[in-house]
């Protein structure tokens, strides 16, 4: 069975914003650093359930739609990354899913780990990230 996932990737003065996902045994990859975003609801495009997403998790609906960046199928996922301008500061999104978030460079992305303010220890990037980091460090070398 496919699970089919659409997610964000979201800019602001040249920082990426991640979220920590909550340490919930149940879930993938508990207490890592990923993007905002999730499964696509039946009949719901990926742009559709992206933007769903965003307003779910951060209370925060962007003025200009997110660009369709990549889609990456592996195994019995598909992603679909959508990249676009975090047009406001991270102090006014409300963090309503996730444990935390954070706006990070793009060198603290590669180093595979983030600084947690909240937990005041580095938790790691969760694996399904790395092709957009990749993307990215092959965009600014």
């Amino acid at each position: 069975m496919q699970h089919e996932v659409a997610l964000a990737m979201l800019e602001r003065n040249g920082l990426w914003l991640l979220q920590l996902r909550d340490n919930i045994e149940n879930i993938l990859y508990p207490g890592h650093w990923g993007l905002f975003g999730g499964h696509l609801d039946p009949e719901e495009t990926p742009l559709q359930a992206v933007m769903r997403e965003l307003k779910e998790e951060i209370n925060w609906a962007p003025n200009q739609p997110l660009q369709h960046w990549f889609s990456d199928h592996r195994g019995t996922r598909l992603a679909h990354v959508f990249r676009g301008a975090l047009e406001v500061p991270i102090e006014q999104l409300q963090l309503l899913e996730g444990d935390d978030l954070k706006l990070v460079c793009i060198d603290e992305l590669a180093s595979g780990q983030v600084w947690s303010e909240k937990h005041q220890q580095k938790r790691p990037i969760a694996p399904g990230l790395q092709i957009v980091i990749d993307r990215l460090l092959a965009e600014h070398p």
